[in-house]
């Protein structure tokens, strides 16, 4: 059957089991937004108020369901403006499909209204990308790009298509079962594992691996983003207590482990607890796991585990050897790689070194318990108290994102939505639209810090109009808080262009978009509003008043060693 390029791009989304996509129209675009609208009952668009929140959204519901994101735009402004959340999702690993229209292929290169060369823009930050020049190939690019976006290590895949091949016509051939089957996706992933020669350990190297494990007294697990993605968190947790290995997480792998586990240590890093750091520097053995040793973990590389042999697991050769040297490595997928150790690594019982890391558990700085009118670590049990394990946590950058991952006890993977590679403000209220949009009976709640918030606030109109049921929480100390931090501790407290004394009023801003705002000064008032909320579900914005001077401790000063924290100001 001959079908325009527009339609094959609505029949290749519904091949892939797509029944969502993200984005906003524009002239280049338009002729995929017709077909959209003949389809609507099989693929829904969610309508954003900027492309940048579409890109969010999209990779908001990717991370919360493991499917692939999907984000439509127009050519030049819309296209760049996706640049941001694409390499968001590059950073993190986040399975995304961006679509693009750019102006006709006569006019490429010539400058022409609202042209921009978006697969050169991106080529960085995308796993691959294309411009379908042939509509005759465009079905084939896209297939191809589901494939690329979801094998190996995930990663977004850009997709331009020229006006006119939009328009175009070309031989369009379905899959027979109308989906593309389990079969027919194994076997283009295995097409494209023979292209990148994705590797599978040998029973060589899995021994080599588990007499490293076996031989160690004092092994620490360090686990990231990468266990979460391969679905390997119920193999992490049957290794950790078959072995008896103390465990720490980076931002990233946070809801890999259960924090209310006894051999969870807590996070690891500039802001890592003093088990997980101390742990870390101290052991014999780190069994690094879907982690790629960012700067942000290790500090200092030469200072990081002196006396430790390092053994690396992960699917991304890349990074084995890159920031941190180690005497054993596995590349292959998570998931297989410690179902294969789990039956070989040798039961232990609880040691001594289990006992050591108990103790430094025990401690809890100071900060923990000074008494603030509202304090974030109040504020993050109370939503646990009230809506438990299964709710979907969504952030923005600074330190409300470090107290969430402090404080909020992350008992089950995919509940904790933020941007960690990158570091992006403005991305959680995409992120917790598109969560919502993907997990309907859920309760998702987005953590925004004011700065983050004035960022991206114009997506309360896509809450509200969706009628999304979102509680959005702004962490408001009137400050740029982390960078204000950094100021306070390193720079004699010149706070340049940190105080942000002309916000809005959050409330009346939530009220003007039809939006239940609160507003929460103490503990008790935060523990009224919250539960009306709740109760309410419908959209709500709450703004806490936090003290401007609240800090994020530990912290490790760049430079030291990830054991030589801050722990009291």
């Amino acid at each position: 059957m001959k079908y325009t390029g527009a339609r094959i791009v609505i029949e290749c989304l519904a091949e892939q089991g797509v029944d969502v996509v993200f984005g906003y129209p524009g002239g280049a675009i338009l002729n995929i937004y017709d077909e959209l609208y003949k389809h609507k009952d099989r693929v829904r668009h969610i309508l954003t108020a900027h492309e940048q929140g579409a890109a969010h959204a999209a990779d908001g519901y990717s991370r919360s369901t493991g499917k692939t994101g999907v984000v439509l735009a127009t050519s030049g402004p819309g296209a760049t403006n996706l640049v941001t959340g694409i390499a968001t999702a590059y950073m993190d690993s986040v399975p995304l499909i961006a679509i693009t229209c750019n102006v006709a292929c006569s006019l490429l290169g010539k400058d022409s209204f609202q042209e921009v060369d978006i697969t050169g823009i991106t080529m960085p930050i995308t796993k691959h990308n294309y411009i379908v020049r042939d509509v005759a190939k465009l079905a084939d690019t896209i297939r191809e790009a589901f494939v690329i976006a979801q094998s190996g290590r995930p990663g977004p895949v850009l997709i331009d298509i020229p006006k006119d091949v939009t328009a175009a016509v070309a031989e369009y051939e379905p899959p027979v079962c109308g989906i593309v089957s389990e079969e027919e996706t194994a076997l283009a992933r295995a097409s494209i594992r023979r292209v990148t020669k994705e590797h599978i350990p040998s029973d060589a190297e899995i021994e080599s691996a588990v007499q490293l494990i076996n031989a160690s007294v004092r092994p620490f697990l360090y686990i990231g983003g990468g266990v979460i993605i391969s679905d390997a968190c119920a193999e992490l947790k049957a290794f950790a207590e078959r072995a008896n290995i103390p465990v720490s997480v980076s931002l990233m792998g946070k809801s890999a482990f259960p924090s209310a586990h006894p051999l969870c240590c807590g996070m690891i890093g500039m802001h890592g607890t003093k088990a997980a750091n101390t742990g870390a520097n101290k052991s014999d053995l780190i069994i690094a796991i879907g982690a790629r040793f960012s700067d942000r973990v290790i500090s200092d590389p030469s200072k990081f585990a002196k006396n430790s042999k390092i053994l690396h697991i992960d699917i991304d050769p890349a990074e084995i050897n890159k920031n941190i040297p180690t005497c054993g490595a596995l590349v292959g997928n998570i998931k297989d790689i410690l179902a294969r150790l789990l039956p070989l690594v040798a039961v232990r019982s609880r040691s001594a070194w289990n006992d050591q890391v108990e103790e430094w558990k025990k401690h809890v700085p100071a900060m923990y318990s000074k008494k603030t009118k509202l304090h974030p670590k109040f504020v993050f049990e109370k939503i646990h108290e009230l809506l438990g394990d299964d709710t979907i946590i969504t952030t923005e950058v600074g330190q409300h994102q470090m107290w969430t991952a402090q404080f909020y006890p992350f008992a089950n993977p995919r509940t904790f939505l933020t941007s960690g590679g990158l570091g992006t403000m403005g991305y959680g209220t995409g992120a917790a639209i598109g969560a919502q949009i993907a997990n309907p009976s859920r309760h998702v709640v987005h953590i925004a810090g004011d700065g983050s918030f004035r960022m991206n606030c114009n997506e309360l109109a896509t809450v509200a109009h969706y009628k999304l049921p979102i509680i959005i929480i702004v962490v408001n100390n009137g400050v740029l808080g982390m960078v204000r931090q950094w100021q306070n501790l390193f720079y004699d407290k010149r706070y340049s262009e940190t105080t942000l004394d002309f916000a809005p009023d959050f409330v009346k801003l939530a009220e003007a978009y039809g939006i239940d705002g609160y507003r929460a000064m103490s503990e008790a008032e935060f523990s009224g509003v919250f539960a009306r909320a709740v109760a309410a579900r419908k959209p709500a914005v709450i703004d806490c008043g936090m003290n401007i001077d609240e800090m994020v401790l530990p912290m490790v000063p760049a430079g030291k060693p990830i054991d030589e924290l801050l722990l009291d100001i």
